[in-house]
């Protein structure tokens, strides 16, 4: 079993922007990455293979809360791991569930031992604790798990994202010794990052960066921004951040975001990204390509047979006509959910593969100004 390492090769000498290499026991990483979202063991209407093959997915998400709902852990022990259980190879990382309890306001109740909730399936009530997130992670079995936090919603007062940033290190230091006190169950290192919060405060943003920077962590990871803030201030607070946190390490924005938005925060310093909206979005008839952004939902499609993008290196957007894939959202066909979710995932690790490329060859502040403005049109 090996840690984490991180080596970094390049900084774009006109930005913040960095090209490095995290590797871990299921492999290595190249950064800037984007990882899509797998949230209850499956990246939603798309296979493993298409992940490997045509996506180019070097890392996946699983979530702890919802896979702590179903299947459960002692299903997921007896498989042997999350890693057994869909037989996917490659890197993974688990959320902690903090922001899907987050999301549960009308159904949680939060005090400093931890989270009592009521499960969105079936109404029965649990509690997550920072012991017990670890616990419930040893057995999915990631190699990257994330500590357990508190995300203050926006707006909130300066004494409530103190309060939540306070509770959020108290729990990260309970996720340490926790950790310490269990080993991994499959054969493989399990690597801890706490994630920064302070809502958007610069005194308290600083602070829990020097705080969990202090825990020489083998990652750090930026939480409670993109949850209703102008997009301003999410760069403003991710600059904070990524000036704060150790350069050594890699920096994960939690939850991040458009494409535009993910170009402007690698252009901060920023590593690592997951978002549900590639997939969301693609199954819902909006996809973003090198030319812009398409509702295919519209009729100016309909006899569009050119393919759905041509710029990037996907079989699927270049096999599938815009007219094709039209018909078969029209027709609610399930075809069409896959096809819109491949290529929306193959465009963002299109996207980074780009930007970690043009880091590399000094180019990237001009070539980001230049195709962000493209990605943002509306076709």
């Amino acid at each position: 079993m090996t840690e984490l390492a991180f080596h970094l090769h390049h900084v774009d000498k006109n930005s913040k922007a960095r090209a490095g290499t995290i590797t871990i026991d299921h492999g290595e990483i190249l950064t800037p990455i984007f990882m899509p979202v797998g949230t209850a063991g499956s990246v939603k209407a798309v296979s493993h293979q298409q992940l490997i093959e045509e996506v180019k997915a070097q890392i996946i998400l699983g979530n702890t809360y919802h896979l702590y709902l179903r299947p459960g852990m002692e299903e997921l022990e007896q498989a042997g791991g999350l890693y057994q259980f869909m037989n996917w190879k490659k890197p993974m990382l688990t959320d902690s569930g903090g922001y899907q309890v987050f999301s549960l306001a009308a159904n949680r109740k939060i005090n400093e031992q931890g989270v009592t909730f009521q499960s969105h399936i079936d109404g029965s009530h649990h509690i997550f604790t920072p012991e017990n997130v670890i616990d419930i992670q040893r057995t999915i079995g990631a190699d990257i798990i994330m500590a357990f936090d508190e995300c203050p919603p926006y707006p909130s007062d300066h004494f409530y994202a103190r309060t939540s940033m306070e509770l959020t290190h108290q729990w990260l230091d309970r996720c340490i010794r926790r950790l310490s006190e269990t080993q991994p169950k499959y054969n493989h290192a399990q690597n801890l990052f706490p994630i920064v919060q302070g809502g958007t405060y610069a005194d308290l943003r600083k602070q829990s960066c020097e705080f969990v920077g202090s825990k020489n962590a083998a990652g750090n990871a930026i939480g409670g921004l993109s949850v209703g803030e102008p997009e301003e201030m999410m760069y403003e607070f991710t600059e904070l951040c990524c000036d704060h946190l150790p350069a050594d390490k890699p920096r994960y924005l939690m939850g991040v975001g458009t494409p535009w938005n993910i170009l402007e925060c690698i252009s901060l310093g920023v590593d690592m990204f997951d978002c549900v909206m590639p997939t969301r979005n693609g199954r819902n008839a909006m996809l973003f390509t090198s030319y812009g952004v398409i509702n295919i939902d519209n009729k100016k499609w309909e006899k569009d047979f050119s393919p759905i993008d041509d710029g990037i290196d996907c079989e699927f957007s270049h096999y599938y006509s815009k007219a094709y894939l039209r018909h078969l959202i029209k027709s609610k066909e399930i075809l069409g959910l896959t096809i819109g979710s491949v290529h929306n995932l193959a465009f963002y690790m299109w996207l980074v593969s780009q930007a970690r490329q043009k880091i590399i060859n000094g180019t990237f502040r001009s070539w980001k100004n230049e195709i962000v403005s493209l990605l943002k049109t509306r076709l």
